[in-house]
């Protein structure tokens, strides 16, 4: 079905920018200083959204997915968004539309929500190396040197396994990872791609050896922490009680910003200086990159 601006979905907002197609609003955009607020609102685009849409990677292997493709005409990213333990792509249906929305089409994955993570991992691996080879199988509009992972939790994880197992991603964003085990470093060592960490805050929830990522990918990692968020507040939407839609939605900017930037300057400056400029400067803290 095609949703006009994501309708059916919470909505943050009209955007202010009206471009004619995807190339206009990625020159607007990289024209203009960055602006996380910008990505506070819906994007300009309508959203065609197909629920449980299955992509068969061999004849015991389906996966289930919810696809969000961007209503333009022009060869765009694609963002793969991954659930963390416990959770489902339920967890990141807006933040999916969101970001289709700005033009980026994005697929939010179900795999065994208790892990094993490597195994998710290896299987996300998979999955990114069948589209980057037959992205028809998503849509023909699917730019394949432009795919980006996402995973919360111990999705995070998984992105970080899948980008270490030589998955061809432009580069992962994590939103507020753990970790579990002794496993995940020898990996984390072996990513040569850009890493963005967006962390809850670590005063008032921290998840599980968190410090593994940017402590262990040797380079080309970004992290900064959102004020007052919780661990939870990094899924939009959250299936538990804990999350604040304020605080989610300045999640969600955060990875549009960021996804963006990774996606058409390959690397995350242009989040990055979105985030400690004007009014960013008071939700974003412990700033660092490597």
């Amino acid at each position: 079905m095609l949703a006009g601006g994501c309708a059916r979905l919470p909505d943050t907002g009209k955007t202010l920018l009206t471009p004619k197609t995807f190339s206009e609003l990625q020159g607007y955009l990289l024209d203009h200083k960055a602006d996380l607020d910008q990505f506070r609102l819906r994007g300009p685009f309508a959203v065609a959204v197909q629920d449980n849409y299955e992509i068969r990677l061999s004849t015991t292997e389906l996966v289930s997915t919810d696809l969000f493709l961007s209503a333009h005409a022009e060869k765009a990213p694609l963002v793969v968004l991954l659930h963390g333990h416990d959770n489902s792509k339920e967890s990141h249906t807006f933040q999916a539309a969101h970001l289709a929305s700005w033009g980026m089409h994005s697929l939010a994955l179900q795999l065994p929500n208790n892990g094993p993570w490597v195994g998710n991992g290896r299987t996300l691996a998979k999955i990114v190396n069948f589209i980057y080879r037959w992205p028809e199988i998503i849509d023909s509009r699917i730019d394949v040197n432009k795919i980006i992972l996402v995973g919360h939790s111990f999705g995070g994880a998984a992105v970080a396994i899948a980008l270490a197992e030589g998955a061809p991603a432009a580069g992962g964003i994590l939103l507020d990872p753990a970790a579990d085990g002794n496993d995940l470093p020898k990996f984390l060592r072996q990513i040569n791609r850009p890493v963005m960490l967006l962390g809850a805050d670590e005063y008032v929830s921290l998840a599980r050896n968190r410090d593994y990522f940017y402590r262990f990918i040797r380079s080309g990692i970004s992290e900064v922490s959102i004020k007052d968020a919780t661990h939870e507040d990094a899924q939009y939407p959250s299936e538990v009680g804990l999350a604040t839609e304020e605080l989610q939605v300045t999640f969600v900017s955060a990875l549009t910003s960021a996804a963006f930037s990774l996606s058409f300057t390959g690397n995350f400056d242009y989040a990055w200086t979105s985030f400690n400029d004007g009014s960013g400067r008071s939700r974003f803290f412990n700033a660092k990159q490597k």
